[in-house]
């Protein structure tokens, strides 16, 4: 049971103000920090991460509340108060003696009144893009959704299990669960239990999965037998997905330009069973290892690097790191990546692209782009993909033969896929 105390808050204001200066990515920093102090227990690591992400998600209307003084502690003290929704009495302990004044201004800050951005949470090139994909209300909609903490999804391992006995397993061991929505494999859970020693996490049966990066894999569809890539493989979680797809059977390829990413698949590969994932890396999209492969590959998968702005509920800190001229070089990057996985792909196979952003300019400009310049490829319906497999997904969520899933309409993170057929 965690208990609110100065050496609790101290330690979050600590965490807070690293991850204000620091470069890296929140999570890796948080990661960090509660590395070097294991004396932070299970609640009060989860109360503090917690926190700080909060902070991150409405950093913007939180400097509004904070007055010309904006500090990690007062952004920390806001957040308890306002966020979430900590009394006075509760906050006496860490409060100075001339904070109780200011903290009771930063309350009465009229949220309505601050302009849309800084109300919204969003940096102002942001706010200024998704007005011209979607409706203010919407805007407003999907903003605030972005800003609450995403929850735990599980994709069950169909080598070692099935769904039903599984959630049994966790509502027998205490942990509410159900099936998710739209996944056939997909289980959410209500509230985030630690499953690192849970005896179906160790033996492979389950693996942590937001319910539409699952829906990925349905798409590319990967068959027994098939020779398959996953382009930009990352730490493996739909390289799994696609190997217990094809049952173990066949050749994964798993390509990534990192080789700490990698590292990150190998214990997840050893407790998923499978036996025919090839990690390999890569300098790059024109590496000869890549160009010895061309046009042999039944179907590959490039979830290509991204702005990540799909994910702010899990990576909040992106939205303040990317900007349109960071985007700007992910859009080259994308454009070469997919030109190259396109050479892996024989007559007839298919070529999946998909990004966790928002951004028509990740999304859209991209295929379209592709499509243009390879007119060998032609694009196939997502909705009519993922129907023959008994995945039943709304109109709305295909339009124009892409899959689009959003936070506040789906529940899922944001991510967009086109799938294209080499003719």
């Amino acid at each position: 049971m965690m208990r609110f105390t100065p050496a609790l808050f101290n330690h979050t204001e600590a965490l807070l103000a690293e991850l204000l200066r620091s470069p890296f990515p929140a999570d890796s920093v948080v990661s960090r920090y509660f590395r070097q102090h294991r004396e932070l227990g299970h609640a009060d690591r989860g109360f503090a991460a917690e926190t700080v992400y909060a902070v991150l998600r409405r950093k913007r209307s939180l400097s509004a509340r904070c007055g010309d003084d904006v500090t990690s502690r007062r952004l920390l003290l806001a957040t308890l108060a306002c966020v979430n929704g900590m009394n006075r009495r509760e906050l006496d302990s860490v409060l100075r003696e001339v904070e109780g004044k200011w903290l009771a201004q930063a309350k009465a800050v009229k949220l309505e009144e601050l302009p849309p951005a800084v109300r919204l949470d969003l940096p102002d090139w942001l706010y200024e893009t998704l007005n011209t994909l979607f409706c203010a209300d919407e805007v407003e909609t999907l903003a605030m959704s972005l800003n609450q903490s995403a929850p735990l999804d599980l994709r069950v391992n169909q080598l070692k299990a099935e769904r039903d006995s599984v959630l049994a397993r966790l509502q027998a061991d205490g942990i509410a669960a159900e099936a998710c929505r739209y996944s056939p494999l997909g289980i959410r859970l209500n509230g985030k239990p630690s499953l690192a020693r849970h005896p179906l996490f160790l033996d492979g049966s389950i693996e942590v999965q937001d319910e539409g990066s699952q829906l990925l894999g349905f798409l590319v569809q990967p068959k027994r037998g098939e020779m398959v890539a996953d382009f930009c493989a990352g730490a493996g979680g739909k390289t799994l997905l696609l190997g217990a797809m094809m049952r173990s059977q066949g050749r994964l390829y798993a390509f990534d330009v990192a080789e700490k990413r990698l590292a990150k698949l190998k214990p997840r590969l050893a407790r998923s069973g499978l036996s025919n994932v090839h990690p390999v890396r890569i300098e790059s999209e024109h590496d000869i290892k890549i160009k010895r492969l061309a046009g042999k590959l039944d179907r590959v998968l490039v979830d290509a690097p991204c702005s990540g702005l799909g994910t702010l509920r899990r990576n909040p800190d992106l939205k303040w790191r990317q900007t349109p001229d960071s985007v700007a070089e992910l859009n080259a990057k994308q454009a070469s990546i997919l030109s190259a996985a396109a050479g892996l792909v024989k007559k007839g196979g298919r070529l999946v692209y998909a990004t966790c952003s928002l951004l028509e300019a990740e999304n859209e400009a991209i295929v379209s782009a592709f499509l243009a310049a390879h007119p060998e490829f032609v694009s196939l319906s997502a909705a009519d993909v993922l129907g023959k497999q008994g995945v039943e997904i709304g109109a709305a969520m295909c339009a124009d033969d892409r899959l689009r899933l959003l936070p506040h309409r789906h529940g899922t993170d944001g991510f967009f896929a086109a799938v294209l057929q080499r003719t």
